[in-house]
């Protein structure tokens, strides 16, 4: 696994330009929505508030305030107010996520571009990647993680959100929100056997979701010449 950080890409998502021989079997990106639901948790954050909001007026009833009176009108403009602006920021940060993160499967290697100050972009050569698996979501959106061999390790931080959750010991890149992604991780498969052509590739596009388990993995024969099972 290599990184580089850069500000120049001679190709979209990659840090330089294709050696002969190498070519792109698909590009695509996260959906914002995707990551702020999963990624932020935006829906477990706004139920966080409107429970915050319901035990406020609750307490106003039961201190005999009444849920009308000047002092519960406030609490509540100021909750509700405070809710919506966690909202947009966390929705903000995912759309900048999404805007500024590229993935990239070519016929030799997985890319990863992202990074909202400082664009970097890893590379995971696959005869370093061990196994593939794929989570879809009823929305048609899905993630993609990838295990390493043991020569490489991924940085949990400095890739985070595109990580497996909770895999800190041995992080797993992942490529979050994808569309289409069982017929994305199948692509990543075949090319990591060099089987893939770019004619049969699915379009790139967005998409999105997360989960800690509940993963299958690629289908066969998934990345067996890399010791996947």
């Amino acid at each position: 696994m290599s990184e580089h950080e850069h500000e120049y890409e001679p190709v979209p998502g990659l840090p330089e330009e294709l050696p002969e021989g190498e070519v792109i079997l698909w590009q695509g990106a996260p959906d914002w929505r995707a990551l702020a639901r999963r990624a932020f948790h935006l829906r477990i954050l706004a139920l966080y508030f409107a429970a915050l909001l319901a035990f406020q007026l609750s307490a106003a009833l039961w201190t005999g305030a009444g849920v009308a009176s000047a002092d519960a009108a406030r609490s509540a403009t100021a909750m509700i107010a405070l809710g919506l602006c966690a909202a947009a920021l966390f929705a903000l940060f995912a759309w900048l996520i999404a805007r500024t993160t590229l993935y990239t499967i070519t016929s030799k290697r997985l890319v990863m571009r992202f990074g909202i100050a400082l664009p970097m972009s890893v590379n995971l050569p696959f005869g370093h990647i061990q196994a593939a698996a794929v989570k879809s979501w009823r929305d048609g959106y899905g993630d993609i993680p990838v295990t390493l061999d043991d020569s490489h390790r991924a940085s949990y931080i400095v890739m985070w959100p595109h990580t497996r959750p909770w895999k800190f010991r041995r992080p797993e890149p992942m490529l979050r929100g994808v569309a289409d992604a069982k017929a994305v991780a199948e692509l990543l498969a075949d090319a990591a056997n060099g089987a893939a052509a770019p004619a049969g590739a699915p379009a790139g596009g967005v998409g999105g979701g997360p989960a800690a388990r509940g993963y299958s993995r690629a289908p066969a024969p998934a990345l067996r010449e890399a010791g996947a099972t």
